[in-house]
């Protein structure tokens, strides 16, 4: 009985280890086309990739609409934290909530805070993840029961990773914006935008939430390409509002943590190390980071980076960029475990 006991009460004492260690047993994404996993496939958009060259270097070479050549941060910090090394579309149907119970992502390419800049290519403006989470949160409590889903909602680690398009395909595109405000009142109009968001997300039981900055955007290579003529250098005047943005984005968050009751609430910022993969390539083992992998490296992008592109390079791993706006697998690698190191730590 004695020696029966004890390997039942190992078994236990495991368990409880497990648990304990377990401070996050889910991961749920928002944001745009640096974090989503598939959702824009089953959305009427032009903005998809879900299909060859994409997923090159995925599992089976699988293109799943995410917009690298294989993982995309969240997957890396999702296995960082110990749970599944990728995290599924809330849209895919291959998935149902017992894959989502561990995991989810609603985020949408293209999309951004202003509801304007995912009116240009007809993406899931993001009060609508907003509104696929209520759903999820609905079907959640179905699966696992009030209490254990609420427990598991407040244990959760959200991420948020959003904002470039708002600038890049909306403000430096489009009149609208530009007519309506100067670029630091929409600097502070898209703040406001991430402050009801985040105090709606608090509402609803996030607890654990990581907001991520803006990467110096005025170095992506179709960035570099509209300035051909000045030498394909990084556009300065972009990398100055992101870093703007990235401190008006902070403060709100030093408020909110004061404000919201028991939330933690993170600011993740890829902006320095991603200037340091571009500013010294070499020391990070690239050989690439004015150009990206696909087809000329210069502007292609969605459907122009596909199986017949020209020029396409044969290893990812050489390139900071996988297509003229997205960092390669191995880039992605680098800046999730800095972003794990530096600013999720606390959380594990």
């Amino acid at each position: 009985m004695a020696s029966e006991a004890i390997p039942c009460f190992l078994a236990y004492l495991l368990l409880q280890i497990l648990a304990v260690n377990a401070k996050v047993p889910a991961i749920i994404v928002f944001g745009d086309s640096s974090v989503d996993s598939g959702n824009n496939n089953h959305v009427g958009t032009l903005l998809k990739s879900n299909f060859a060259p994409y997923g090159r270097d995925f599992r089976g070479g699988k293109p799943t609409g995410r917009f690298s050549n294989g993982r995309i941060p969240t997957d890396f910090i999702s296995e960082a934290f110990g749970n599944k090394p990728l995290i599924p579309a809330y849209l895919d149907t291959t998935y149902d909530i017992k894959d989502f119970a561990t995991g989810v992502c609603f985020a949408s390419a293209g999309t951004g805070y202003d509801n304007a800049t995912s009116d240009v290519l007809s993406v899931i403006p993001l009060w609508k993840e907003l509104e696929y989470y209520k759903e999820y949160q609905k079907k959640l409590r179905g699966y696992l029961g009030n209490e254990k889903a609420k427990d598991l909602l407040g244990e959760a680690l959200y991420l948020i990773s959003i904002g470039t398009n708002d600038f890049l395909e909306n403000y430096y595109i489009f009149r609208g914006r530009k007519s309506q405000f100067s670029v630091v009142e929409y600097q502070h109009f898209l703040v406001q935008i991430a402050r009801n968001f985040l105090t709606e997300l608090h509402r609803l039981g996030a607890r654990k939430v990581s907001i991520s900055g803006l990467p110096p955007m005025g170095c992506l290579p179709l960035e570099r390409t509209t300035n051909l003529f000045s030498g394909s250098h990084c556009i300065e005047e972009y990398n100055n509002v992101a870093r703007d943005f990235n401190k008006k984005l902070n403060g709100m968050i030093i408020e909110l943590n004061k404000e919201l009751a028991g939330i933690k609430l993170v600011l993740s910022n890829p902006y320095d190390i991603l200037s340091q993969i571009i500013q010294n390539p070499s020391s990070f083992g690239f050989e690439n980071a004015a150009k990206a992998c696909c087809g000329t490296g210069m502007f292609e992008m969605s459907y122009l980076c596909n199986k017949r592109s020209p020029f396409t390079c044969s290893d990812a791993n050489k390139y900071v960029f996988w297509d003229s706006f997205h960092p390669t697998e191995k880039t992605n690698k680098i800046i999730a475990d800095y972003v794990v190191k530096n600013s999720l730590a606390q959380f594990l």
